[in-house]
C-alpha cells in the first residue's frame, strides 16, 4: 500500500515540469464593438439585458462606461481615445499650446511688474504719510 503522497513524488520526479499559467491580458475593445454592443443593451427589453451582458462577458459598468463615453463624446466634452502608439497631441495642437504658453508668460510678466509698482507706491505714500504726521501743525484758532 502506498500513500497519495509517494505517488505524487514518484511521478513528479520523472516528468516535465508543469508550466504555470501565461500571464492574463487585458481585453480591449473596437469602438464598432462598443457602439453595438451598447445599442443592443439599449434596445434590450427589461429583463434582456443581462443575457447581453452574458453573451458578449462583459460587466454592466463596462457599459455604463462606454455609454457615458459616447454621450460626453456626442456633446463634444471628450476628445476621441488616442492609441498608446500615437503621439498624444498633433504637431499643430503643440504649436498652440506653446503660442498659449508665451502668452501666459508675457502676461505674468505684466502682472508681476504692477504687483511691484503697487509695492512702491505703498512705501511712497507711507513715507508721505509719516512726513505729513511729524511736521508741526498750526495751532487751531477759536472763534
Amino acid at each position: 500500500m502506498t500513500s497519495s503522497i509517494q505517488q505524487e513524488t514518484d511521478t513528479a520526479g520523472g516528468a516535465e515540469p508543469v508550466n504555470p499559467a501565461p500571464n492574463p491580458t487585458r481585453r480591449s475593445f473596437a469602438a464598432e464593438y462598443r457602439a453595438r454592443v451598447v445599442a443592443e443593451y439599449e434596445a434590450a427589453p427589461h429583463g434582456e439585458k443581462a443575457a447581453v451582458l452574458r453573451r458578449e462577458g462583459l460587466y454592466q459598468s463596462q457599459v455604463r462606461d462606454w455609454r457615458a463615453e459616447r454621450d460626453a463624446r456626442a456633446a463634444g466634452l471628450v476628445p476621441k481615445r488616442n492609441s498608446h502608439r500615437t503621439s498624444k497631441t498633433s504637431g499643430s495642437e503643440t504649436d498652440l499650446l506653446r503660442t498659449e504658453n508665451t502668452r501666459l508668460a508675457k502676461e505674468l510678466a505684466k502682472s508681476q511688474a504692477v504687483v511691484e509698482i503697487m509695492r512702491k507706491l505703498q512705501g511712497l505714500l507711507e513715507s508721505i504719510s509719516e512726513s505729513m504726521d511729524t511736521s508741526p501743525q498750526p495751532p487751531p484758532t477759536g472763534r
